[in-house]
């Protein structure tokens, strides 16, 4: 059996080929731009030569063995994106099994020790180990209808033109639910803002709130040194409103000090009390009396409080698991293609007596 050529379709798959793997070089290396030459053009080879079609006259098979792979990375390589903090913590991406659970072996006791041991036989103890297992939550984003998918395939601008908001609506939740599991409860790690009463600014309170105060922020240095947890990599989260408030108590001196540890690539603002201090536009909000955190979209009461939450990044952590792209071409009743995205993550504070974590909550 003679097999036809289709000379335009094989010069226009080439072409396609090698835009595509450009592409993928600059974001991904050469070595997935190779693997994409070789899927891109192979498949519009092969495949032709099996159902005895022309060769290269396969149209639009070059972008369905490649798009998958590429957003998944889009997404995941900006998955910190404008919340940078969140790298601010121990990563256990290691431990995830099957990208959905984190299984976590934890050593028991250390056996104990004694000078001149006097008391023979010594005492026998055993080791008791335990397992930490947590699941990784599910984030996904409602479907986008792409018209023309090659398009988008073929300019990074205009792919992240269309991916720019889904990915920012993704980030932001992350953030919002692993904040919400960072921040402690524990009575022995809160404190209260001790500055004058203004008015509240969290929507749908009421009343006033004390502002926080420098002296707020050194009282949590102490709090984290008697606690004798580790002195670098120490980090504090303000809200955007309570970051003001911070700053306005600033003598000159320490605002120049502050200033010069910005670190904006790494979403640091600037640095006191050997805290790495970062702004995000709101953190966690505690009920009243501290003893608890407003679940994610819940409605609020009007006594509640905006915090600050400092941490040592070896108390807390994050993982990540699964990052799946899904896709459906050409949908005849949208006369275009459709693409969803799912990322797997959790985190959890390390310590079950949360020691490593403070919450400056503000006092009404």
């Amino acid at each position: 059996m003679k097999m036809k050529l289709s000379i335009p379709g094989l010069i226009g798959a080439l072409l396609m080929s090698l835009l595509v793997s450009l592409f993928v070089a600059n974001e991904f290396g050469a070595g997935m731009a190779i693997a994409s030459f070789v899927v891109l053009f192979g498949v519009p080879m092969v495949v032709p030569m099996v159902m005895n079609r022309p060769i290269g006259s396969m149209k639009g098979m070059a972008f369905m063995a490649i798009s998958k792979e590429i957003w998944q990375d889009h997404i995941e390589g900006n998955l910190f994106k404008n919340n940078e903090f969140l790298l601010a913590s121990t990563d256990a991406g290691q431990y995830v099994i099957q990208g959905k659970i984190v299984h976590i072996p934890q050593a028991g006791s250390v056996p104990g020790t004694q000078e001149n041991r006097t008391d023979l036989p010594a005492s026998v103890t055993t080791r008791t180990d335990t397992d930490v297992t947590y699941e990784l939550k599910a984030y996904t984003t409602d479907p986008i209808l792409i018209p023309n998918a090659e398009t988008y395939e073929l300019s990074y601008n205009k792919r992240q033109n269309v991916l720019e908001e889904h990915q920012a609506t993704l980030n932001e939740r992350i953030a919002d639910g692993l904040l919400i599991k960072w921040a402690t409860v524990t009575a022995g790690n809160i404190l209260r803002t001790t500055g004058a009463s203004v008015a509240t600014h969290l929507a749908g309170t009421t009343g006033t709130r004390k502002k926080v105060l420098v002296n707020d922020l050194k009282a949590a240095q102490l709090k984290l040194n008697k606690q004798k947890i580790a002195r670098a990599d120490r980090f504090a989260l303000f809200s955007s409103d309570m970051m003001s408030q911070l700053m306005d108590d600033m003598t000159a001196t320490q605002y120049r000090d502050f200033s010069a540890a910005m670190d904006v690539k790494n979403g640091v603002v600037g640095m006191l009390f050997g805290f790495k201090i970062m702004e995000r536009s709101d953190t966690v909000i505690y009920n009243v009396g501290a003893t608890a955190v407003n679940a994610y979209g819940v409605a609020g009461a009007v006594t509640d409080n905006d915090a600050v939450l400092c941490w040592q990044r070896g108390a807390i952590e994050r993982a990540v698991g699964n990052v799946t792209a899904f896709e459906k071409m050409g949908d005849p009743t949208y006369y275009g293609d459709l693409y969803s995205f799912e990322v797997r993550m959790g985190g959890r504070i390390r310590r079950s007596d949360e020691r490593g974590i403070v919450a400056i909550v503000q006092t009404a």
